[in-house]
């Protein structure tokens, strides 16, 4: 990868750590964990950036959040937000990027592979968000799932159904812009 192309790159994924944050502003607080846009935009960022810089977009964003940029659900940010109930899915946003990039890069941009990612990238981030959920709230389990997954799932399909043809009409441009350049004149008879 040449110079223009990290680059480039680094556009794109700065570019989706501004969107996942946008989407963090757009939250409808249900509980101790909101529902809010952020996690689109972290499931685009592993499908157009891949595992690599999908996971630096998601870590310049975090980075930002725990600086205490306000980039968190509800316009927040701190470091002691990860300590807070949402900091499982905060921190499970890693894991899910990489996973996520991992497999679509797999699946050469076949729309239902690209399904199965993003749904195990959703697992990840539930996983780490009941997961932390629960110890910090000392709730049973199924009170933790009732609170903390249950009311956000069909959110998640509903994000993941919109993903798709983001990512597919979005892929040329990304994937054209990262291929190296072909000189246009070798200036052979020169």
């Amino acid at each position: 990868m040449g110079p223009s192309t990290s680059l480039r790159m680094t556009v794109y994924a700065s570019l989706l750590a501004a969107l996942i944050a946008a989407g963090a502003y757009l939250a409808l607080p249900i509980g101790p964990v909101p529902i809010v846009l952020q996690n689109l935009f972290v499931f685009l960022s592993g499908l157009l950036l891949g595992p690599r810089w999908g996971v630096a977009s998601v870590g310049v964003y975090l980075m930002a959040g725990a600086l205490g940029l306000p980039v968190f659900a509800g316009g927040v940010g701190g470091i002691g937000r990860f300590a807070g109930p949402t900091g499982g899915y905060l921190l499970g946003y890693l894991p899910a990027v990489y996973v996520i990039g991992w497999i679509s890069k797999k699946s050469k941009g076949r729309a239902a592979v690209d399904v199965l990612a993003m749904v195990c990238g959703s697992i990840i981030i539930y996983t780490c968000g009941v997961s932390w959920l629960k110890i910090l709230s000392g709730m049973t389990l199924v009170k933790t799932l009732v609170v903390g997954m249950y009311p956000f799932i069909l959110g998640d399909v509903i994000k993941i159904a919109a993903a798709v043809p983001i990512a597919k009409a979005l892929r040329p441009i990304i994937s054209t812009s990262t291929e190296p350049k072909q000189p246009t004149d070798t200036y052979e008879n020169h």
